[in-house]
């Protein structure tokens, strides 16, 4: 099998990405109990934001294994 002579390049110029990594950032607490928080999986940078009640997010966290990232 041929290939293209940039394949290897573009296979090792890829980053490395552990999928077994979790990652939140407790964005804010709202009045009506729920947490606004931004969760990420293999690289912390890369996010989607997520709005959950008190006890679903710390439900949610425990069982992703999440890493808090909070400031």
């Amino acid at each position: 099998m041929h290939r293209p002579a940039n394949a290897e390049l573009h296979a090792t110029a890829q980053p490395v990405c552990d999928l077994s990594q979790r990652f939140v950032r407790v964005l804010g607490r709202r009045d009506n109990g729920f947490v606004e928080f931004a969760f990420s999986v293999g690289w912390p940078e890369l996010t989607v934001e997520l709005l959950l009640p008190e006890m679903a997010f710390e439900a949610f966290c425990v069982d992703h294994r999440v890493r808090r990232l909070d400031d």
